[in-house]
């Protein structure tokens, strides 16, 4: 169907007569009831969008199928490059965690290192979080290996109860230094 200028007849008000064809078309391209009523309605929007590029005196019809071809191709191009994940696992793995947990950790971990005796926190310090072997950390602080040992154990432990973590709970790679401060072996930074 063709409109001119002289006919006065807006093509918008066209439209809802091609939408049975619009909508055979769409059944044909996709095989599916669902997805050709998704198409219909995507290529609508489209075209009722892009009315300023309709040339009045040009065939609408045709005008509306190319858009729906387009729409549809893009689509397909788009599905190719998609991966399918139905149960989930490949987002799961994209999952980063929020900048404020790294801070709010610190916060907790920084509170929680303050109410450690001085001689744990030092001790803590100096082999949990800033990577020094026993016997640097025994000369640093003057004491023999086996105190600084057993200042570290009882630091981590009361830190562990502080923080609410239970034997075995994993600290999360992203909080370094946590890790680094309750874990058995010296932390690398």
């Amino acid at each position: 169907m063709t409109f001119s200028a002289s006919s006065g007849t807006d093509p918008r008000d066209e439209i809802v007569t091609h939408l049975a064809a619009l909508r055979a078309f769409a059944r044909g391209l996709t095989g599916n009831a669902s997805s050709a009523d998704d198409l219909v309605q995507e290529t609508v929007l489209k075209a009722w969008g892009k009315f300023d590029q309709f040339r009045t005196g040009t065939n609408l019809r045709a005008w509306l199928f190319t858009i729906m071809r387009n729409t549809f191709l893009s689509g397909r191009r788009k599905s190719a490059r998609e991966v399918a994940d139905p149960e989930g696992t490949f987002t799961a793995q994209l999952a980063s965690k929020p900048d404020h947990d790294g801070r709010l950790a610190m916060q907790e971990l920084n509170a929680a290192m303050r109410e450690l005796p001085l001689e744990q926190r030092e001790a803590l310090l100096l082999v949990g979080a800033l990577g020094f072997s026993i016997e640097e950390a025994a000369e640093t602080c003057g004491c023999a290996p086996g105190t600084i040992k057993s200042r570290a154990n009882r630091a981590r432990a009361a830190l562990a109860k502080r923080l609410g973590l239970a034997k075995g709970d994993e600290v999360l790679p992203a909080d370094k230094t946590v890790a680094g401060v309750l874990s058995a072996a010296p932390a690398a930074f």
